[in-house]
């Protein structure tokens, strides 16, 4: 008894003899003798071949199934990437994979990561635009470091360029770092600069400064960073690092502060937070204090100073002549009348180191006993003596504050009253006083000059009455004064009888 198998061009068939395994079958037609046969056939249009008992297969008959079968195994620290037609298969550790031979070109390539986890750049160029699983792929550009962390450890930096890694056993990281910048932030610069001093050597350039050091940073001349005492910072290679020494001096030279006090916007944010920085204006004088202690007096200009390991405070004084105002003070004079007045004084700092190292305020010291001299001046005089000699006061309260601020070395030049102002009902009462005595004059004056009318007329009277021509002058006067009043006049008779007439109506 015969038993027939056809086998199709695109297959490949198993032979059983009961259930062992005896020869992988080609196509076409197979007889063979007796029932106990059978045939597991497989379609070759699906590349990647699922054996049953595929493992104990390859330890009986290893040798028949290789004839048609690429086989593909991976170890812990193996793997393997498949390429047919356009496709790519990645074959992760501790894999037992079989591909069929001949019916499609099968490429295999195994890869040891215990001794390199990158793939070799024809792969990499192969797979571009490729996802692989298992496999990390990262890029460079020609303006970017990139570095690799595996298992969160530095491992190597990466220049430009397309870059691929296998993944699967390991935790892979990448960053990049900006070329242009010339201090970009290095991930863990301490750790980069003490455990990976080839990398440090190849790419950059540490800047460092000790206890009494400070650092400037500079790229392309122009300061990028200032590093404080006890520090040090990474930067790409290029830049300048100029250490000064501030354990005995810490102040700045012209040049300096030129570069980072006058620079632009940019360099003096950068530089605002390292200095203590002082403008003396001109007509001014500058003090300096370190820890709270004077140390000398600054000239008109630009100072400034580093700021690390002490405390800095500056200050700067006008020396020109200076104006105090001292505005609305309500006193009652000696007769309990009450009135406000305005103050102002003009005083100048003679002697400015007595005058800081005495008065915590020295305009609240001017100012206080400016008020105080004031209200001593009022108070001792009535509103009459007020009124009539506002000079006194002012010689009164210029002789107390002169005495007050001589001895902190503040001059006083000149102090005036400028405003006298009563209050209402006090007002009308001095406006009633003011209107009768106007009023009294006014009288006077019109009884003076009443009296001096009639004199006149008296007087006048006497020379008509002694001389006619006079008294026939003044006639005609009266005559030329009445005319300018009438329009027209008729006249009837002569001028004489005129006259004689007018004078008869006016007895």
């Amino acid at each position: 008894m015969f038993k027939t198998f056809y086998i199709k061009p695109h297959e490949r068939g198993f032979l059983y003899n009961k259930s062992d395994f005896k020869a992988i079958l080609s196509p076409g037609t197979h007889r063979y003798l007796g029932w106990n046969w059978s045939v597991k056939t497989y379609d070759l249009n699906q590349p990647e071949a699922q054996i049953e008992q595929l493992e104990l297969l390859l330890q009986t008959d290893r040798d028949k199934l290789e004839q048609h079968l690429t086989i593909v195994e991976t170890a812990f620290d193996r793997v393997a990437l498949l390429q047919f037609k356009q496709n790519w298969i990645v074959i992760a550790p501790n894999q037992l994979r079989t591909f069929w031979k001949g019916f499609i070109t099968i490429e295999v390539r195994y890869f040891n990561l215990s001794e390199s986890i990158e793939l070799p750049p024809d792969l990499v160029e192969k797979t571009r635009g490729i996802a692989l699983s298992g496999i990390k792929k990262f890029q460079v550009s020609e303006s970017e470091i990139g570095l690799m962390y595996v298992q969160h450890n530095f491992v190597r930096p990466l220049g430009t360029g397309e870059y691929a890694f296998w993944s699967s056993s390991k935790d892979l990281q990448f960053k990049t770092l900006n070329r242009t910048i010339p201090n970009p932030a290095f991930p863990d610069e301490n750790v980069l600069i003490d455990l990976h001093p080839e990398f440090i050597t190849e790419y950059c350039t540490v800047a460092e400064t000790l206890a009494q050091q400070v650092a400037i940073v500079r790229d392309k001349q122009q300061p990028i960073a200032i590093l404080p005492p006890h520090s040090r910072k990474l930067f790409w290679q290029g830049v300048t690092v100029e250490t000064i020494d501030i354990s005995t001096n810490s102040q700045l030279s012209s040049q300096l502060v030129a570069e980072l006090v006058s620079g632009n916007d940019k360099i003096k944010k950068l530089a605002s937070d390292a200095l203590h920085v002082r403008e003396v204006p001109v007509q001014h004088l500058g003090f300096l204090y370190i820890d709270r202690v004077f140390q000398s007096q600054l000239e008109p200009g630009i100072h400034a100073w580093w700021t690390f390991n002490r405390s800095f405070g500056s200050l700067a004084m006008d020396m020109r002549l200076q104006n105090m105002e001292v505005s609305g003070q309500d006193i009652l004079t000696k007769d309990k009348v009450p009135v406000r007045l305005n103050l102002t004084a003009g005083y100048r700092i003679s002697d400015p180191l007595q005058a800081m190292n005495n008065l915590a305020d020295i305009n609240g010291f001017i100012y206080k006993e400016l008020q105080f001299g004031l209200r001593g001046a009022v108070g001792e005089r009535t509103l009459d003596g007020l009124l009539e000699d506002k000079g006194t006061i002012d010689r009164d309260i210029a002789e107390y504050i002169r005495a007050k601020t001589a001895e902190y070395g503040i001059s006083v030049e000149s102090v005036g009253v400028k405003d006298i102002i009563l209050p209402g009902e006090i007002k009308t009462i001095l406006s009633k006083v003011v209107e009768a005595e106007k009023s009294a004059q006014a009288n006077v004056v019109r009884r003076r000059e009443e009296t001096a009318a009639t004199r006149s007329m008296l007087n006048t009277a006497k020379v008509m009455e002694e001389n006619p021509v006079a008294l026939r002058l003044k006639e005609l006067e009266i005559l030329e004064r009445i005319a300018e009043k009438i329009d027209r006049i008729q006249v009837n008779g002569g001028l004489d009888n005129i006259l004689t007439d007018l004078i008869n109506i006016k007895k």
